[in-house]
């Protein structure tokens, strides 16, 4: 495999994570971004991955809604501790 032959490390995220998402994020325009996550590819690397989209937001939805993005987080943290 390529990780053998190059002697990368493992490149799969094992620990839960979460990605909160703004739908009018500019980083979902850049080529491949939006079909990546959108199909569920991210969840190759990214197995334990639970994302959440927040209709209205855009790069900075910890700006936009910090209440609503910290109890996304503390919820998330409190099924996982």
């Amino acid at each position: 495999s390529i990780h053998e032959k190059f002697s990368l490390p493992e490149l799969t995220v094992k620990v839960p994570a979460l990605l909160i998402l703004g739908e009018k994020d500019y980083f979902l325009k850049f080529p491949g971004i939006e079909d990546y996550i959108r199909s569920g590819k991210v969840k190759d690397f990214v197995p334990n991955l639970e994302i959440i989209r927040l209709s209205e937001g855009s790069h900075f939805v910890q700006e936009q809604s910090p209440e609503e993005v910290n109890q996304l987080v503390l919820t998330f943290l409190n099924k996982h501790v």
